[in-house]
């Protein structure tokens, strides 16, 4: 079996080493064409040199191809993974540390609220290139394989504008399933579970076992659990109080409503600091450095470490090489994936992009028909999918009035500033980000001129109710070790 498949942003390091053992670990895939594109080339050298190690040690005759030229890595590719990050860690630094001067403290800022507002300007002009490119030198009807946030806006505008065929996939709804199966002290492979709703934003509506409804008996687990109880307080508040459990994380799920962060004093009630990025402001842009420094100091000690396996012991939960490996052999496989709605879930805009449960085998990718969403979370998904919208169309026009319109309809950002705090707020980060945001070329000028008038609003230097300490290579390297995780 013979095809192609190309990485965009496979500098990433681990994510795109993670995607490709998976891939490399399905039998019928070892004679494939691999090619990996980035815009950095000392990145994308490490990652091949890693990865080429990895199919060398394994016996595996598969050469990668690795160039900074995408239109060359797409030529005759079938599949497309993209996990890009636009703008890196320069851009996301704006992303978080610009709107704590509004008082926007957000934890994640790459999917909703003002961060991943911007970063979805930056992210939809990018890959627009991406599928004109894949339109002109790859296989027709390549697919897109996106894991790029804000993944429903760049699901959206790939699918609409770039015409180019693109699944969202995150794992957001695989570790809230792990979750549920411990609270419920059932393995998870005798649970049917269903989840319904937006990305970032699904609700599991269905869990059962052996045909019982377990659902009465997960808020109950929760509040019983040690640990979870702690670090998932604003889930467990959300479940309470509209009945389903979402699949997002505490920290997450905190930026995409407007009731948990947006008072400095109260937000320690709601997340913890205890373990991974539970609410932490700017945790997740912190884990970035810090993973990043360390790949960079440890970079030596990593090629020294054993290669790894490609036998299928080391495959991992991501969907991506299940979806590949379904189209091309025909086996069934089940998931949930971000694909345009369409009328699959029927409370909610039929232009819009929807995480719902979906079978794939040598047909294809089948969406079954969900149904309403119970009312409250649809809801909540609602407010969401008109920020998605705005920031949609604004990312594809360069429509600088959409854009501050899609920021005040933000939850998080409505609930801590005013109109012309907003206006004012987003004009900074067009400046801050000029480099990447091609399509705004009037409205970055026009953003100067406003700045340049004075009489600005007056803004404060803010940290966020809950920093951490940025741990130093040295620090990270030992929690590795500590934990026996390797990239």
């Amino acid at each position: 079996m013979s095809f192609k498949i190309a990485f965009i942003g496979a500098g990433s390091l681990v994510f795109a080493r993670t995607l490709f053992t998976d891939i490399l670990s399905v039998p019928e895939f070892h004679n494939i064409e691999v090619a990996f594109t980035d815009i950095n080339p000392d990145n994308l050298e490490k990652t091949r040199a890693l990865c080429q190690r990895d199919l060398d040690a394994n016996g595996i005759p598969v050469t990668i191809q690795a160039t900074t030229d995408r239109r060359e890595a797409f030529k005759n590719a079938r599949y497309i993974v993209n996990c890009v990050r636009v703008g890196g860690l320069e851009a996301f630094e704006t992303d978080i540390e610009i709107p704590l001067k509004y008082g926007v403290d957000q934890c994640v800022g790459d999917t909703l609220c003002t961060g991943g507002i911007m970063y979805g300007q930056r992210v939809i002009a990018a890959m627009l290139d991406f599928c004109k490119d894949i339109r002109e030198v790859a296989e027709p009807g390549a697919i897109m394989l996106n894991y790029s946030n804000p993944n429903a806006m760049a699901t959206w505008a790939c699918n609409k504008y770039g015409k180019v065929k693109t699944i969202g996939l995150c794992h957001g709804e695989i570790h809230g399933e792990m979750q549920i199966a411990e609270v419920l002290g059932i393995p998870r492979e005798e649970l049917d579970i269903i989840c319904a709703g937006i990305n970032h934003q699904t609700w599991y509506i269905s869990v059962k076992h052996n045909g019982e409804d377990m659902l009465p008996k997960i808020l109950p687990g929760f509040e019983a659990h040690e640990k979870f109880r702690e670090e998932e307080k604003v889930r467990i508040d959300m479940l309470k109080r509209f009945g389903y459990y979402s699949t997002e994380s505490n920290g997450h799920l905190s930026e995409y409503v407007s009731w948990y962060r947006k008072r400095p004093d109260e937000v320690m009630n709601w997340i913890n600091l205890d373990n991974w990025i539970n609410g932490e402001t700017g945790g997740y842009l912190r884990v970035t450095r810090e993973e990043r420094n360390w790949f960079e100091t440890d970079y030596p000690k990593i090629l020294q470490e054993p290669p790894k396996k490609l036998d299928g012991s080391e495959r991992g939960k991501e969907h991506c090489s299940y979806i590949i490996e379904s189209l091309e052999t025909g086996r069934t496989y089940r998931g949930h994936f971000n694909m345009m709605n369409e009328g699959c879930i029927t409370n909610l805009p039929a232009e819009s992009v929807v995480e719902v449960p979906c079978y794939v085998d040598g047909n294809g990718i089948s969406v079954p028909k969900v149904g309403d969403l119970p009312l409250g979370c649809a809801a909540v998904c609602s407010q969401s999918i008109w920020v998605q919208k705005l920031a949609v169309e604004a990312a594809v026009s360069g429509n600088v009035q959409l854009l501050k319109q899609a920021a005040m309809m933000d939850p998080l950002t409505g609930a801590v500033c005013n109109p012309p705090e907003i206006w004012q707020m987003i004009d900074e980060m067009l400046v801050a980000q000029e480099q990447w945001l091609p399509q705004y070329t009037e409205g970055i000028a026009q953003a100067k001129e406003n700045l340049a008038k004075g009489n600005l609003i007056p803004t404060k230097e803010y940290k966020g109710a809950a920093r951490l300490r940025e741990k130093t290579p040295a620090e990270v390297a030992a929690e590795h070790e500590a934990r026996k995780i390797t990239v």
